[in-house]
């Protein structure tokens, strides 16, 4: 299995610690613990991308350049980039440079975001995020593989025989499909025979699953193998400890806080409280071995090679004791278990 930290760069006053920083305080963070897990092994760094307030994510391309300076190994994921409200030419350009500047190390995720404010910022419906998200997919591919591209759509003026620049560092960029609610974008990756990443934060096991079965049987429809399937997948946060109760306590403030914020009431989480969300979700919090049995059921019902964890909202000296713990604790085990070939020499990221 492959390890990927996500983070959504939020910045509001931390209401369990009363802490406050600013935002260079906020952004300087990001860079440096994204350094700190790639020298903990991990395999992957993911910046989320949101256009308001409390997030700072609002342009995930130039922090990941900025983390690719300061980084050797790790692969750079948007978590995801909200394709259906951008110019397919601007992301083409942007990541395009980003695969450069990386050496090769970009992992684009699209999606359609999670964040129903950015739908107006950007001038199309929420009714419309689909189509949209379609078209600028379909053109976004178009313009990394092939040149002199003429182009007409809905959701952008006219293109004629235009070339962007530069071209892609890799020889096909890697492209992931988030899917967090809809066979909309399992449809999609199938069709194209790309992976897809769950978010599997919100709801229960079952939502999420259907979602994946959806994808390998659309897979098989168009010609894939659904056995060489490619899935990623989240978890509603990360708390380490050497007792159940004492992981419990002292990430429930942290947990009750997010929970009632206005991002994730928009989900409409089903589960009642951590406990429920413990026993019957994708909350990673506890002893070392009951993380490991979690992410080993969830990978029994996903069949998934990589699982991003997040350790957002806690204070930065819990953030370093709980990634620490994760890469000596947990991190082996499931290096062991669960084989994967994402991110193997030579090996391409499709089905």
């Amino acid at each position: 299995m492959k390890f990927i930290l996500f983070d959504l760069m939020s910045n509001h006053p931390n209401d369990v610690t009363g802490e406050v920083v600013t935002t260079q305080q906020r952004i300087q963070q990001v860079l440096d613990q994204a350094v700190f897990v790639e020298s903990l092994g991990f395999d992957g760094f993911g910046v989320g991308e949101r256009h308001g307030a409390p997030f700072l994510s609002s342009s995930p391309a130039v922090m990941l350049t900025a983390i690719a300076a300061k980084t050797s190994r790790i692969r750079l994921l948007p978590t995801v980039s909200v394709l259906s409200v951008l110019d397919p030419v601007r992301v083409a350009e942007d990541y395009a440079s980003l695969d450069h500047l990386s050496g090769g190390r970009l992992e684009l995720m699209i999606g359609k975001g999670n964040d129903p404010r950015h739908y107006p910022l950007f001038g199309i419906t929420e009714e419309e995020q689909w189509e949209s998200l379609a078209e600028r997919y379909e053109l976004l591919k178009q313009l990394w593989t092939e040149e002199n591209v003429t182009w007409e759509g809905k959701y952008r003026p006219p293109l004629y025989n235009v070339t962007t620049e530069p071209r892609p560092f890799q020889k096909q960029i890697p492209i992931w499909h988030g899917s967090a609610s809809s066979p909309h974008s399992t449809e999609l990756a199938a069709r194209n025979g790309e992976p897809i990443f769950s978010s599997n934060t919100f709801h229960r096991m079952e939502k999420y699953k259907e979602l994946i079965d959806h994808y390998r049987t659309r897979l098989e429809h168009y010609g894939h193998d659904p056995n060489k399937a490619i899935v990623g997948a989240g978890a509603r946060g990360l708390y380490l400890a050497n007792t159940t109760e004492e992981a419990i306590k002292r990430y429930r403030p942290y947990y009750d806080i997010y929970m009632n914020t206005d991002a994730s009431k928009y989900n409409e989480s089903p589960f009642k409280n951590l406990e429920d969300h413990i026993q019957n979700g994708s909350a990673l919090v506890g002893t070392a071995d009951q993380v490991i049995e979690k992410i080993l059921k969830y990978h029994k019902a996903f069949g998934h090679q990589v699982q991003s964890i997040s350790v957002e909202g806690l204070r930065i000296e819990e953030q370093q004791e709980q990634l620490e713990r994760f890469a000596t604790e947990v991190m082996p085990v499931l290096r062991r278990e669960i084989p994967s070939t994402v991110w193997e020499q030579k090996q391409s990221t499709s089905v």
